[in-house]
């Protein structure tokens, strides 16, 4: 073990109004330089054409390789029979993948469609509702006008035909 006890170290105490120190910040100099962009890290993003084209390009790839195969075996009735068995579900799996985007396009084709034929029908209805207020809003003031009118003995027949009301309307 060590003994510390007999290496003596002069010690200082200071006051206290010494220990404590204000820190002032530091500026630093701006550059006026413009700062390079943060870099993006690239994902690898496909639409679904790309992702149809990419299995169609797998399938074929499948099927020369399949294909390479019976030349290499050798061709007879054998080996055409082979890659008839080979070259049947890899067509199947591209012919319903293919159908299966397809339908999955035509859906998400038909819900877009569907929401904007909803947003138009509430705007109709919105502006359904603002014309009965504004019909509302015109005939309280008519009616206002027609009452005015009668208290100053003033005839109202030309307002009534102007405004093409049915007789007894008021």
């Amino acid at each position: 073990m060590t003994d510390f006890s007999s290496t003596s170290t002069p010690t200082r105490s200071m006051p206290l109004s010494d220990q404590t120190e204000t820190l002032k910040p530091i500026e630093e100099p701006q550059t006026t330089e413009a700062q390079p962009a943060p870099r993006r890290v690239a994902h690898l993003t496909t639409t679904s054409g790309q992702r149809t084209a990419l299995v169609v390009l797998v399938g074929i790839i499948a099927l020369a390789v399949a294909f390479i195969v019976m030349l290499l075996v050798g061709v007879s009735s054998e080996s055409i029979n082979a890659l008839a068995v080979f070259a049947t579900p890899i067509a199947s799996m591209v012919a319903a993948y293919y159908g299966i985007t397809l339908s999955i396009q035509q859906v998400r084709s038909e819900r877009a469609e569907k929401e904007k034929a909803i947003a138009r029908a509430d705007a109709a209805d919105a502006a359904s509702r603002e014309t009965e207020v504004w019909a509302a809003q015109m005939e309280s003031g008519l009616r206002v006008a027609m009452a005015q009118l009668g208290a100053a003995r003033i005839g109202t027949e030309a307002v009534e035909k102007a405004a093409g009301t049915p007789d007894g309307f008021f």
